[in-house]
């Protein structure tokens, strides 16, 4: 859907289909727009070598994006990753650690992959919207099995790229918007409506207070609608 076809502050459609991975204790298939990302949460018992014997779980994430992902052919990450990729991997771990309380987790560590098979704009966002809600399946059958504390599961976390071009604030952009916007930021927002990251750059033009209080206001509102899409599928 083109943004023609949709109000400024109105998201790309969204789904997110859940358990389309036989063999990972967790995963979702999320859609937002033309943007289409594969989250996989596997479990391992074991941690990291800083927090063994400390009685607590650690959650990290892996990002990739498939070559033909884009209109024409990227090269794989193989002996190196790129910066990009350890930006945007850090910040999914990061929010995703956000959702649990590593010491009820115990001493486990649970790796989200998110794969990008198709790109439009917002990857990263899509990451964090479809990898939350592959956390949660993973965590919820720990919890089944009675391996881990059902206080484990703080909060869910949502977000959602915001712009502003020609005067104008734009919601969920796409590729060809975050590619022509003046202000492009990103937030992420807990399912209490407090933020674990916002992200801002004045890519041609600054802003000021009150622009960025109106992005503010709109990620807050359009999170708690993409919350409610996610609860709904877990």
């Amino acid at each position: 859907m083109s943004r023609k076809d949709r109000k400024q502050d109105q998201i790309r459609p969204l789904s997110i289909s859940t358990n389309v991975n036989a063999y990972a204790e967790g995963s979702a298939m999320i859609s937002m727009g033309n943007t289409k990302v594969l989250c996989t949460a596997s479990i391992e018992s074991k941690v990291p070598p800083w927090l063994e014997g400390k009685g607590k779980g650690w959650v990290t994430a892996e990002y990739s994006m498939l070559p033909r992902a884009t209109h024409t052919r990227s090269r794989r990450d193989r002996e190196k990753i790129s910066g990009r990729t350890q930006e945007i991997q850090r910040l999914i771990a990061r929010s995703l650690r956000a959702c649990v309380n590593l010491s009820a987790l115990g001493e486990v560590m649970i790796t989200v992959d998110c794969d990008v098979l198709q790109a439009d704009g917002g990857t990263r966002t899509a990451s964090i919207n479809g990898g939350c809600v592959a956390l949660k399946c993973a965590i919820d059958g720990l919890i089944a099995q009675g391996k881990c504390s059902k206080e484990a599961w703080v909060q869910s976390v949502s977000a959602v790229s915001i712009g502003r071009r020609g005067g104008e604030m734009l919601v969920d952009l796409d590729y060809e918007e975050d590619s022509s916007c003046d202000v492009d930021m990103n937030f992420v927002v807990t399912s209490r409506s407090e933020f674990v990251e916002i992200q801002g750059t004045a890519e041609k033009e600054c802003f000021n207070k009150g622009n960025l209080t109106e992005m503010i206001d709109a990620a807050l509102t359009t999170c708690s609608a993409i919350l409610e899409i996610q609860k709904s599928r877990v």
